[in-house]
């Protein structure tokens, strides 16, 4: 995800590339991502004493797996604070914790949870962001332009978060089986699967950008495809005994649910 964050910015020159230093958590890994990163940014091991200038910028974006957050903020010095530069910014994108952990693990340093999704990677994503304390407005604006020239942002109450996560992050792997299984679908009855898989896409693409733009309920969208008697309520029919609408409900309560319980 720290990825899909800051490639694009970098790439829109946004950011300069020099002025960015990833830590990843093994020395082997370091050549791996530098392969894949923009010329100029330096891919360090948590290892390696140059780490420790990434601690001292003025944001930080923490991207771990939860379960290695403990041993980071272990490893984290002290903030270096001045009346210059202010508090520096931790923008946390870890599924489930909350603010008031970040801010017991990390203190002196002024914490952002922030939910981004994958479609950031095509500066078509989603971000939520909850706000931690003694954050003012001019900081609350830079957190913005990190998100905005990738994703629509949207500041929401941290009770949200993980239904937002659910929804919007989990939410493209849910749309990716829909895709598969439409394209399996049409493989079945015969059509080359590179031309299934590309019309399934243009399919869900399409009917987002339609529901988007004339601004329909999806209830009305099924309703004009749906003609008495015909094909699609054939399907749909078929959808429903299946159990498709109430699968994909309990699809994000589950997500978000075990991502309140990430927090414990």
């Amino acid at each position: 995800m720290a990825q899909a964050l800051v490639i694009p910015l970098i790439e829109q020159e946004l950011i300069p590339a020099d002025q960015v230093i990833a830590v990843v958590g093994r020395q082997d890994s370091v050549a791996r991502v530098s392969a894949r990163v923009p010329s100029g940014l330096k891919v360090v091991a948590a290892s390696d004493s140059a780490a420790q200038h990434a601690w001292a910028a003025s944001v930080q974006l923490l991207a771990v797996k939860p379960q290695m957050l403990d041993g980071v903020a272990a490893s984290a010095p002290p903030p270096l604070e001045t009346p210059a530069s202010g508090s520096s910014l931790l923008l946390s994108v870890l599924a489930g914790v909350p603010l008031v952990r970040l801010q017991a693990l990390f203190p002196g340093r002024l914490c952002v949870r922030a939910v981004p999704n994958t479609p950031c990677l095509v500066g078509q994503g989603l971000t939520g962001l909850a706000w931690g304390d003694g954050i003012s407005d001019s900081q609350k604006q830079q957190v913005r332009s990190f998100f905005e020239p990738v994703s629509e942002v949207l500041e929401l109450p941290e009770e949200r978060l993980d239904t937002f996560l659910a929804l919007t992050s989990s939410g493209p792997a849910y749309v990716a089986l829909i895709a598969e299984a439409m394209a399996d679908g049409a493989v079945a009855m015969g059509m080359p699967r590179s031309q299934a898989h590309h019309l399934a896409h243009r399919t869900l693409a399409g009917t987002a950008a339609l529901l988007q733009e004339q601004e329909l309920h999806p209830g009305e969208l099924k309703d004009m495809v749906a003609s008495p008697g015909g094909t699609t309520m054939a399907a749909l029919r078929h959808l429903e005994k299946s159990g498709l609408r109430s699968a994909l409900i309990e699809a994000i309560v589950a997500a978000t649910q075990h991502g309140r319980g990430m927090a414990n």
